[in-house]
């Protein structure tokens, strides 16, 4: 095993394995250098929520050790999605928090995120900091400056107030039956909650966490169990949260899958074309963002700009357009005229909200939305600095963009900021030129790897 060191912060704040990089010692420092942080710019209290993987509990508690320990008091809440923790802390005065979560990844991971005093995700120069102080000696205050620790009660109960608010008044989503798949995650007992409450028929699966079976062939990244529900309840919309409940993934009546760009684009028509909406129509996407959104964007008026991957990533360059709407293909929607960060509930919201006001059937509204040709592969590797640099790959690369430019297509290999994954997206005009280069560059990196 390698010696235990603070991993460091990724696309989506720290993340590993509990038996390596994310364990309880590395965590009881991350939460001192966190503290330290916080504490240099004012803030006096941390939120502390968590999904409900096993081994939850035990980073709990070395993490506000940590933050004790540096004179920050913690609050804590129990199992709930990470966009709550990020409303909770923009109510209460001189806090900010911080959530323990792998998102997606399975039992074995698991992660930390921080949000600042606005609820919104640290900038890189902020987690720099916090690396910077965690490999630091300690600095423990005297023992009458230590935090405290308390529970906030009613936090649930907030947060689900607060996504139903979301739904404009003369919106009810009674009719509607759907089928809400929590990933056996932190939206557990939140999400069936706000549809009912909303209106809707709700039939709730995978909501029966052990520790053990987050994600586990469920959720936005496991959908079959879903699409099989939707199919034999004959409901209208199945909705796929992941295990921290920021991203989704929707199955409509007739088992089509719909991601994240399915899922702002029909959002973005809503809001663009029903609603009276001053100053520039655009939306923001990353770089996996299939072209034909852009495309079908341009048709309608509507500009694109594309950021990096993640969703801290598309909030950066959202803040800095002054734009309000953006999203990742994975699912991570982002609705800042609802909430400052990606949720996957008030998303869902949006979504359903913008089908009744639209009036239209799914293969109508995605009609004008042509996708090219697009293909995911991920591989497990072992250093994916040094397969991004090999010299073969990257003259494999050239080879396949230049192939591609004939059928407007275009080549993405990155290292994954969450998993010891190189991810390779290929797409183009023609799904014989897509399947080929796809082919040829996966093989590739998996002979590297």
């Amino acid at each position: 095993m390698r010696d235990r060191k603070l991993i460091f912060f990724g696309t989506d704040g720290v993340r590993g394995s509990i038996d390596n990089e994310v364990n309880p010692e590395s965590v009881l420092k991350l939460g001192h250098a966190a503290g330290r942080h916080f504490k240099k710019r004012g803030i006096k209290t941390l939120v502390i929520g968590k999904d409900t993987r096993i081994s939850g509990y035990m980073l709990e508690s070395a993490l506000q050790a940590g933050i004790i320990s540096s004179g920050v008091n913690v609050r804590l809440v129990g199992p709930m999605p990470t966009p709550a923790i990020s409303y909770l802390v923009s109510t209460f005065k001189g806090h900010a928090g911080v959530v323990i979560s792998a998102s997606h990844n399975s039992f074995e991971d698991n992660g930390i995120k921080f949000f600042d005093e606005n609820g919104e995700k640290l900038s890189l120069e902020n987690e720099r900091e916090i690396e910077k102080f965690a490999e630091e000696a300690y600095e423990f205050v005297h023992p009458e400056n230590l935090g405290k620790a308390a529970r906030i009660s009613d936090a649930k109960g907030r947060y689900i107030e607060f996504c139903k608010n979301t739904l404009s008044e003369d919106i009810s989503f009674s009719g509607l039956s759907l089928v809400i798949d929590s990933a056996n995650g932190a939206a557990y007992e939140v999400a069936p909650k706000v549809f009912k409450e909303l209106g809707a028929e709700v039939y709730s699966i995978a909501d029966s966490p052990d520790g053990l079976n987050i994600n586990k062939d469920c959720g936005s990244t496991n959908i079959d169990f879903l699409k099989d529900e939707v199919l034999n309840k004959n409901a209208d919309f199945g909705i796929a949260l992941d295990g921290d409940g920021d991203r989704l993934i929707i199955i409509d009546s007739n088992g089509r899958e719909l991601d994240g760009d399915d899922i702002l684009y029909v959002i973005a028509k809503n809001k663009f074309e029903s609603k009276i909406h001053l100053g520039v129509k655009g939306v923001v996407g990353t770089l996996m963002t299939n072209k034909g959104l852009e495309k079908a964007f341009n048709d309608e008026g509507i500009e694109l700009v594309r950021s990096d991957v993640g969703d801290k990533y598309v909030l950066q360059k959202l803040n800095e357009l002054n734009w309000t709407l953006g999203g990742e293909q994975s699912g991570h929607i982002l609705c800042l005229d609802k909430s400052n960060t990606g949720d996957g509930i008030i998303a869902a919201i949006q979504f359903l909200q913008s089908i009744l006001v639209l009036n239209k059937t799914i293969p109508e509204l995605l009609s004008e939305f042509k996708k090219y040709p697009q293909i995911l592969t991920n591989v497990k590797v072992k250093d994916g600095n040094k397969v991004l640099k090999n010299k073969k790959l990257q003259k494999a690369q050239k080879k396949s963009e230049e192939l591609l430019e004939t059928f407007d297509g275009r080549v993405l290999i990155r290292k994954s900021g969450t998993e010891r994954k190189i991810r390779i997206m290929v797409e183009s005009n023609s799904k014989e030129a897509t399947s080929e280069q796809s082919a040829l560059l996966t093989d590739l990196v998996e002979s590297i790897s």
